[in-house]
């Protein structure tokens, strides 16, 4: 690895645990100076203990909410002076059919994963103007193609594509890349932690997690592809295959899909 990371001060959201952990953890030792944020006291002290050696700023936040959004945003301006590489990957997830669904679960998801990389990016544009940085989105297949049972997850994650391709293109002569990744299934915490239908977390995952791309192997492709400049990136095959049937073939992958995830009638992934 190159020294690309070297004192770049990189912000990432939800990185207590997951993906974002995993970055943290992958970029420490490549010299970044890293701030990140979450909504656990006790996982974010965990972290500071684990890297008290190193350059690292925690910060208790929600990022549905914009004063706290500000909050961590400002706090790492002023710890490092400034921000190269913003790393939207804070987000939650759901498990409901939308006849089942509460409205409010759906804005929730909507707000932490869509108005939470707004709130963010808006914040930390001007720094990351100045320093032709990187803005980056951690979305998902259900960002390209709609998933049942996660109605309001796949509205979120067609917004974030959507808005960061918007605002790629206003940002085409800047010097700045705007990137945004679909992990695909990845071994982490959102299933367990998923909304159900009254909003209430689902406790346990319906996949085998064991199955699953690591969250490690995910955060080392992601920092590659930062390092490259990519627009997107794609990190499985089911998510390329997805994509490409849903293109070109969109009534048969609705019926492929609700194979998958439906077993005699029921939502059962």
């Amino acid at each position: 690895m190159s020294d690309f990371f070297k004192n770049k001060v990189i912000a990432i959201t939800g990185g207590s645990e997951g993906i974002g952990k995993a970055l943290v953890d992958a970029l420490i030792p490549l010299g970044a100076k890293i701030a990140t944020c979450g909504r656990n006291q006790d996982k974010l002290y965990s972290l500071q203990v684990q890297y008290s050696n190193h350059l690292l700023h925690t910060m208790v936040a929600d990022v549905s909410r914009y004063a706290d959004c500000k909050n961590f945003i400002d706090s790492t301006i002023a710890t490092f002076g400034g921000i190269d590489i913003l790393i939207n990957n804070a987000g939650i997830s759901m498990r409901a059919q939308l006849k089942d669904a509460e409205v409010d679960v759906i804005k929730k998801v909507m707000d932490v994963n869509f108005f939470g990389t707004v709130y963010c990016t808006k914040l930390a544009l001007d720094s990351i103007i100045e320093r032709k940085g990187t803005i980056v989105g951690v979305s998902s297949i259900a960002g390209y193609r709609g998933l049942p049972g996660r109605s309001g997850y796949s509205a979120s994650k067609f917004a974030v594509n959507g808005w960061l391709e918007a605002i790629r293109t206003e940002l085409l002569e800047t010097g700045i890349n705007v990137m945004w990744v679909s992990p695909g299934f990845t071994r982490s915490n959102i299933r367990n932690v998923a909304l159900n239908s009254k909003g209430f977390a689902q406790g346990e995952s319906p996949l085998n997690e064991r199955d699953l791309m690591s969250s490690q192997e995910c955060a080392n492709h992601i920092i590659k592809a930062i390092e490259k400049k990519k627009r997107t990136l794609v990190l499985s095959f089911n998510g390329f295959q997805t994509i490409f049937m849903n293109k070109f073939f969109p009534s048969l992958t609705d019926k492929l899909v609700r194979k998958f995830f439906y077993k005699n009638g029921e939502l059962v992934k």
